[in-house]
């Protein structure tokens, strides 16, 4: 926990309302998200015992299993999910729109969707059940003796990609409602008290007459919020126990209808607060202001979807049960340039999140005192001069400056101006004077006066950070240039008969 979030939840804690942790939403909201709220029997990885799901709060379509051990009817569950999910992606495929990628001769026009598919879940346990779930169903044969509904491995698919990709902060595509808010605002409970939608959603909206402190604790009554799912409360749990008992000792098809209509009673009672809880943080998330890099980190999720739809029109293979070693590398190479990209977009959108690196000595904040517009340096070619005018800052006397002469940094206010640190010096009443040295940013001038508004005036306040977000990817070989070394290029994998008959634990 940082130093700000620390202050903030403490806080709270005395004011009895969750706090602000950002100015900004970081994270793409759809007007028409699918939510769904998925239960699994107890004592079960991932034997699906119900689910609400759909894009209508007041409409959710109820999917329930009278006997999660019955192979068909688990299999019949996977039918109707698929049923919905895949006709809300096809749903996000309709209209496209033209984008280019590469340049000069490599230059080619691709078309990626207008919309892509965006799935919220209640909370992390709901995202480790979407992975678990298509791993159990996206290498199921469609003929044979165990076969299933051809819907069943493309249902499982597209939930490996979402649960893929939810490992990456910068997608939108599978999202976890208390993680959205946890990172928006902060309580007065704990980090793991936070993982329980009712008491989090209770400290950030607490009802009139109350606060959060006593919110939270109401709402830890299993009996009237009961959990987020996937897993149900134990005293449910006997309740349940006994239907599904009734349900298999029934004499005929009447007495199990009669039955299942009673499971169907109690799991949907156990789903619907939670099902109202998850739009209710919809709105709330919505109530704050996108941040500025959001559509950008959207319109690269729009292309992978529009890319990995195109896979499977083209009879894509199922997703490999484990990652072969030159496909792990560069996923974790993703993974890490992805974190690093988020984070600074993050602290450049946000000033709230830009103190957090203040305080840890990566930014400074200081008001302009001075500038010399006309300066030029020796350029690399004997005899040559480059326009480098420098700005000059005075930080305040509680600001610390920890970065070193010759540190690159840049400044959220012009993103596209490089500056590198001349002189940190300290003065008297403990601020720092700082000079820095520009390059770029003016709208392609190299010589001066430079444009308005491209070069700081006197009296302005700028931030000035060594986050980079547009920091260049990690630099590795494609695939079929793999070095013999680390095995060659790696083969396409091919689901086998011991994939397809993988057990459902």
């Amino acid at each position: 926990m940082s130093v700000l979030s620390t202050v903030a939840a403490l806080t709270a804690s005395r004011t009895g309302r969750a706090e602000p942790l950002t100015t900004v939403r970081h994270q793409h909201l759809d007007e028409k998200p699918f939510v769904l709220v998925p239960l699994t029997l107890a004592g079960e990885a991932c034997a699906p015992l119900a689910a609400l799901a759909g894009t209508d709060p007041e409409h959710p379509t109820l999917l329930t299993v009278h006997q999660p051990r019955n192979r068909a009817e688990r299999f019949r569950f996977a039918e109707r999910l698929a049923a919905l999910l895949l006709a809300y992606i096809d749903g996000c495929r309709t209209e496209t729109e033209p984008y280019t990628v590469g340049r000069g001769k490599e230059k080619e026009e691709r078309l990626r969707c207008r919309r892509a598919p965006q799935l919220l879940v209640p909370n992390g346990e709901g995202i480790a059940y979407v992975r678990l779930l298509g791993r159990l169903t996206r290498l199921r044969a469609t003929e044979g003796p165990y076969a299933v509904d051809p819907s069943v491995p493309a249902l499982g698919k597209w939930l490996t990609w979402f649960a893929d990709l939810a490992e990456f902060p910068d997608s939108g595509v599978l999202l976890a409602m208390t993680r959205l808010l946890a990172a928006n605002w902060a309580t007065g409970q704990s980090s793991s008290e936070d993982s329980h939608l009712a008491s989090l959603l209770a400290w950030i909206d607490p009802p009139e007459g109350s606060d959060g402190a006593r919110a939270a604790r109401e709402a830890e009554d299993p009996a009237v919020w009961p959990p987020a799912g996937p897993s149900t409360d134990p005293v449910f749990d006997r309740t349940l126990h006994e239907l599904m008992t009734r349900y298999d000792e029934a004499s005929d098809d009447r007495g199990r209808e009669a039955v299942g209509r009673q499971i169907d009673h109690e799991l949907s009672g156990q789903m619907l607060p939670t099902w109202h809880l998850m739009w209710r943080g919809v709105e709330l998330l919505r109530e704050l202001p996108e941040g500025a890099h959001v559509p950008g980190r959207w319109t690269l999720d729009r292309r992978w979807f529009s890319e990995y739809s195109e896979y499977l029109d083209a009879d894509g293979r199922p997703q490999a049960r484990r990652d072969q070693a030159v496909r792990a590398a560069r996923r974790l190479a993703r993974l890490e340039d992805a974190v690093t990209r988020y984070e600074a977009q993050r602290a450049y959108d946000d000033p709230l999140v830009m103190a957090e690196y203040e305080l840890t000595g990566q930014a400074f904040t200081g008001t302009v005192t001075a500038r010399d517009e006309d300066r030029f340096v020796p350029g690399d070619r004997p005899g040559s001069q480059v326009w480098r005018p420098t700005i000059t800052l005075r930080t305040g006397t509680d600001t610390r400056v920890d970065l070193a002469v010759g540190t690159e940094v840049k400044s959220p206010a012009r993103p596209g101006q490089e500056a590198r640190i001349l002189e940190v010096r300290r003065e008297d009443d403990g601020g720092h004077t700082v000079v820095l040295q520009l390059k770029g940013g003016f709208a392609r001038k190299r010589t001066p006066p430079a444009p308005p508004g491209t070069l700081a005036e006197t009296g302005e306040e700028l931030t000035y950070t060594t986050l980079n977000p547009t920091a260049m990817p990690s630099a590795l070989p494609d695939e079929e240039n793999t070095p013999w070394t680390h095995g060659g290029p790696p083969h396409p994998y091919e689901p086998t008969d011991e994939d397809a008959e993988e057990t459902w634990e």
